[in-house]
């Protein structure tokens, strides 16, 4: 028996499923829109979806649905910004960035030789100072391995710290998590002691293992960077 809970996926076409971003990610709209919940399709079929008639066996389902206990598990009570730079899936809290922009080859600046700073790039006509978090870190700044069977989007990441703006370019950038604070793991001995000195843990997400960067510290370089 089909459940009414699943119903509305008959009567849409949920590309998202099967080329986009819980697929294999081959859409040509990617390129444009990040993510399916950016895309004029993902909302079309949202609005249809929330018109369709609710029947009585729909509310009966859904009140069965909602007696269920909750899960018992660890609450998530923290969100962060996931992205990769070379092979290192890295994170900062998601209070810290402002926006997410297209890839902008950055501007270099006469006698700076600072490994964290690139020079500035303009995102929408704005200047932003364009910071390496390779350097900073200490990473390789060679290309990481390519992605297998899934759709990479190298970007620049706008945030803001004690008022200062940064431009961050990413290998790739995977999106918002939300995990549980008292989950968040100590780092292995066996991570790169550049880059473990600036890690305040390490959460699980799927098969991904995340460095959740010290958002005061990195702040910290960051700023000192520009001085």
């Amino acid at each position: 028996m089909t459940s009414t809970l699943d119903a509305p996926s008959q009567l849409i076409d949920d590309c998202w499923k099967q080329i986009g971003v819980v697929g294999d990610q081959s859409c040509p709209k990617l390129a444009q829109h990040v993510h399916c919940r950016n895309c004029e399709v993902y909302a079309d079929a949202a609005q249809r979806n929330l018109q369709r008639p609710v029947d009585a066996a729909y509310k009966r389902e859904w009140a069965s649905h909602f007696r269920t206990r909750a899960d018992s598990g660890a609450l998530k009570d923290s969100s962060a910004l996931v992205f990769r730079v070379d092979r290192e899936w890295l994170a900062l809290p998601t209070k810290m960035f402002v926006s997410v922009a297209p890839q902008a080859k950055p501007h270099a600046l006469p006698h700076r030789g600072d490994r964290a700073l690139c020079g500035v790039v303009n995102v929408g006509g704005q200047l932003y100072p364009c910071m390496s978090l390779a350097g900073l870190l200490g990473i390789d700044a060679q290309a990481g391995p390519p992605a297998q069977g899934r759709h990479t989007f190298a970007r620049l990441l706008l945030l803001e710290w004690e008022a200062q703006a940064f431009a961050l370019p990413v290998a790739d950038l995977h999106g918002i998590v939300r995990y549980a604070g008292a989950a968040v793991r100590a780092p292995a001995a066996t991570i790169n002691k550049g880059l473990s000195r600036y890690l305040s843990g390490v959460i699980e997400h799927d098969d991904m293992h995340i460095g959740c960067l010290d958002a005061a510290l990195i702040g910290y370089q960051l700023a000192r960077a520009l001085r």
